[in-house]
């Protein structure tokens, strides 16, 4: 019998802002849209598109910023969320033109990524996954 059931929900949601430095609007929720696809693609419950929230400090009023939020249900697979960052890696790397900022967020636990090499994402991301995994499961 499990008595937290339920209680993990906030650590089964991983929250994503995509921002690009002085994108338009469009060009940040094609992309957005794009990452979306592919994150639909692996074996997590749901990708939903968030309206707006909180503009981050140091952010203009009516800014981009807003638009390139997705948040990711895991489900109940082990691997999801392994797969997510693998998937956001993967689609990052192939952005060659431009680099876009990402803010990834389970529960408490920030990770924000902009101006880093591959290795440098590859690394932060395995440690994020890590502290979120089950004990035991496969990174």
């Amino acid at each position: 019998m499990s008595t937290n059931e339920g209680a993990d929900t906030v650590e089964n949601e991983l929250h994503i802002l995509l921002t690009e430095e002085d994108a338009e609007a469009e060009r940040v929720a094609e992309l957005t849209g794009y990452l979306r696809q592919e994150l639909l693609d692996l074996d997590v419950e749901d990708v939903t598109t968030l309206p707006g929230g909180e503009v981050p400090p140091g952010a203009r009023a009516v800014d981009v910023t807003q638009i390139g939020a997705l948040l990711v249900t895991l489900g109940s697979s082990a691997t999801a969320l392994s797969q997510v960052m693998n998937a956001i890696r993967s689609w990052r790397g192939r952005r060659h033109d431009t680099h876009p900022s990402l803010h990834l967020r389970m529960g408490d636990d920030v990770l924000e990524v902009s101006e880093a090499t591959d290795d440098q994402v590859a690394a932060a991301f395995e440690i994020f996954t890590q502290r979120h995994s089950p004990a035991g499961a496969e990174p």
